[in-house]
């Protein structure tokens, strides 16, 4: 066992490992290399896997389920309610059934980024009382919020309806998103935290996601040399992402944990992990700036 568990998760009981398990459903895999993956973080010790409905239309919750089987015991499954709008029982119906589980630990709205939609879920009979009700049938433990909108996610603490929020934090992420960080550990409300890869922009030539970038820049080279076209943009090491992000102190980072490579790189940086000092985190917020520039949207960085 590689990690061992580092913080209590706000006031849940559970004590979770420093990174977590984010989405690594991708249908273009097999299911079993997928279930092997995630089983492979497992064994690493990981103890905190996030999935969604809508991540891949199912399939991420039908991994976690397979690779869960006999070793439920000790993790904790965080699952989302992906449509904020309609009634919460048979949105869980269908996400216990695609996990093969009685309930999971923390059940989240998920990107609630707008405070009207909040506000919808904070109505008496709304959202947050539909989930109140899940919790006394024993179908979900705790109940959360995951947004890009540090004004929202500091409305819903002020309300005090979450356990656990979920929002990003990385070297290319809003300041107002420490306030949130600081706003949480006041109350005792767990911090599970994402974007410390920016979409994956901060470590390649992506617009997201490991997508290829639509418009590529002219005017750079990458190391191939003169008759090389591929233009290669600035950008950030896994160890410097996760460094920054694991100086900051959330209770747990998500991370996107899809190949055996990108857990490795991942879990030495973990390992590996020295505080940055002010001046250090200055210099990678300054990198990761030049790193972003000219790949698309930053959807997570909402206007003041």
């Amino acid at each position: 066992m590689t990690f061992l568990p580092h913080h209590e998760l706000g006031r849940t009981g559970f004590r979770a490992t420093r990174l977590g398990i984010g989405d690594l459903a991708d249908r273009a895999v097999p299911l079993p290399t997928c279930v092997a993956t995630l089983q492979r973080a497992l064994d690493h010790g990981l103890n905190v896997v996030d999935t969604a409905p809508n991540y891949e239309d199912g399939y991420s919750e039908r991994i976690v389920g397979q690779a869960l089987r006999g070793r439920r015991d000790g993790v904790f499954v965080i699952d989302k309610i992906d449509h904020l709008e309609q009634p919460v029982a048979p949105q869980l119906d269908g996400s216990l059934q695609r996990l093969e589980l009685e309930a999971i630990d923390l059940a989240v709205f998920h990107a609630c980024s707008t405070l009207p939609e909040l506000e919808a879920l904070l109505q008496p009979g709304g959202g947050f009382d539909q989930l109140a009700a899940e919790r006394q049938r024993g179908r979900v433990r705790f109940c959360g919020l995951s947004s890009h909108h540090p004004d929202v996610l500091l409305r819903a603490l002020a309300a005090g309806v979450c356990d656990v929020v979920m929002f990003p934090l990385g070297p290319y992420v809003d300041a107002r998103y420490l306030e949130v960080l600081d706003r949480a550990r006041q109350l005792r409300v767990g911090t599970v935290c994402f974007k410390t890869f920016g979409a994956g922009k901060l470590l390649g030539d992506t617009d997201g996601y490991q997508r290829p970038l639509s418009v590529r820049p002219r005017g750079k080279r990458s190391s191939g040399g003169d008759d090389d076209d591929a233009p290669s943009l600035p950008r950030l090491s896994v160890a410097q992402c996760v460094r920054y992000t694991l100086t900051l102190d959330p209770d747990v980072a998500l991370l996107g944990l899809s190949f055996p490579t990108e857990q490795d790189a991942a879990f030495a940086a973990a390992r590996a992990f020295t505080p940055m000092s002010a001046a250090e985190l200055a210099a990678v917020r300054d990198d990761a700036a030049r790193a972003i520039a000219g790949k698309g949207g930053v959807w997570w960085n909402p206007p003041a």
